[in-house]
């Protein structure tokens, strides 16, 4: 999280400098571009503070069990880009919707985020580094190519946007632990919860050995021990999170080595993928 807030931090600081020198060569478009770019900055800024539980207070009501509803003013890439912030980890369409409709004011269908991937990357190829962010797909670990709807955030650590064979499930695990904390911050009472949190808790849940207990009620309705399923991911985390890891860093090396920097947010082309793999055999 500290890391993202950085480099967020250095980019409106960019930002800031070109916009004195557009001032000073009366570039009026460019300085109307920057002012632009540098709003959407604070925005993405602030969207970390409330993932993070750090929003002032008054910002959010626990006991409504919803965030501001600024919220749901936002566009849907910062939308997308603040429930990722908040699982740390690639995500599906889907699992995004689904998080943003349990937490937050408002819905983030599916649908809204049919073409976002493919307008981030036309964005960076057309003014690259013009925005403090952009919404990338995750890599895979063998070919280093786009993995199929997975997102992720291009300041993440090259490593962090990589999907190996076990990161499914440690990308379950790390997104239960998230959720299960976000959930701690906004609706700390079962009882305000909504429908979505329920189900969604109780859908991780029976999808992580000993996350139920012996005696939990029956039917999705029913809110898990939130305690007991954060400990049952994070032990079963343990298990995978390194030699995931490894996967990811050796990959990730390739991917320096191999790919520009457009490569390494948005992944190997079919005509690079055909070539190195025709390097290797």
């Amino acid at each position: 999280m500290q890391e993202h807030l950085d480099a967020l931090e250095n980019h409106m600081q960019q930002l800031q400098q070109a916009m004195r020198h557009a001032q000073m060569q009366r570039d009026q478009a460019q300085l109307d571009h920057l002012r632009a770019e540098l709003r959407r900055a604070q925005r993405s800024y602030d969207a970390l503070f409330d993932a993070s539980g750090d929003a002032a207070p008054g910002e959010e009501d626990p006991a409504a069990g919803r965030a501001p509803s600024r919220t749901v003013q936002m566009p849907a890439r910062e939308q997308v880009h603040q429930i990722l912030t908040l699982l740390t980890v690639p995500a599906a369409p889907k699992l995004i919707s689904q998080v943003h409709d349990a937490l937050f004011a408002g819905s983030l269908p599916t649908t809204r985020l049919a073409t976002l991937r493919r307008d981030e990357e036309r964005s960076y190829r057309s003014a690259p580094g013009a925005r403090p962010y952009y919404l990338c797909p995750a890599l895979t670990a063998d070919h280093l190519s786009p993995a199929r709807a997975l997102f992720t955030i291009s300041i993440w650590p090259l490593e962090d946007r990589i999907v190996g064979p076990l990161s499914a499930r440690v990308h379950f695990l790390t997104g239960a632990m998230k959720f299960v904390e976000a959930v701690e911050r906004l609706t700390p009472d079962p009882a305000t919860m909504t429908l979505g949190t329920r189900q969604l808790l109780h859908r991780y849940a029976i999808h992580i050995p000993h996350a139920l207990a012996a005696d939990h009620p029956q039917g999705p309705d029913a809110v898990p021990d939130r305690e007991l399923l954060h400990d049952a991911a994070q032990q079963e985390l343990a298990i995978h999170a390194a030699p995931d890891r490894a996967d990811r860093r050796e990959a990730a090396e390739r991917a320096r080595m191999q790919l520009d920097e457009a490569g390494r947010l948005f992944g190997a082309g079919p005509t690079e993928t055909a070539r190195r793999l025709r390097s290797v055999t």
